[in-house]
Order: C-alpha cells, then structure tokens, then sequence
C-alpha cells in the first residue's frame, strides 16, 4: 500500500473552505492563539491545535442543533 501525502479528508461542500477557515481564525482569536499567516503550524503547539478543533467541532454541533431544532 503506497501512502501519499494529500489528506484523505474530503470536504462534502468543497464551498465551505473558506468559512471554515474564517471560523479558525475567529476561535483562535477567542483562545489567545496566534495562527501564522503563512500556514506553517511548527510554532503552534499540538495542545493548541487541539483546542482550535475542539471548539470548532463544538461551535458546529451547536449550529447543527439549532438548525435541527429549527432556530437558525
């Protein structure tokens, strides 16, 4: 089996990049992380990435239910 570099991850709505990448930034700035501009993540520590993806799963959950429960 040959591995490649290229992520497997696909995203379902290829438009939604860019929001995504808004959202990153905006928590981010909430946590007091500085993402590089540059998108070299060397200086950002695992457990800050952890944080970013975690509280953007958690803000995409809450969407998800108020879009569910019809509030959005």
């Amino acid at each position: 089996m040959s591995q490649s570099n290229s992520s497997s991850n696909q995203l379902l709505v290829p438009q939604a990049t860019a929001a995504l990448d808004r959202m990153k930034f905006e928590v981010a700035q909430e946590l007091g992380i500085a993402i590089p501009q540059d998108g070299y993540y060397g200086n950002v520590t695992t457990k800050e990435t952890g944080y970013i993806g975690g509280y953007i799963t958690r803000r995409l959950v809450q969407i998800a239910e108020q879009s569910l429960a019809g509030t959005r």
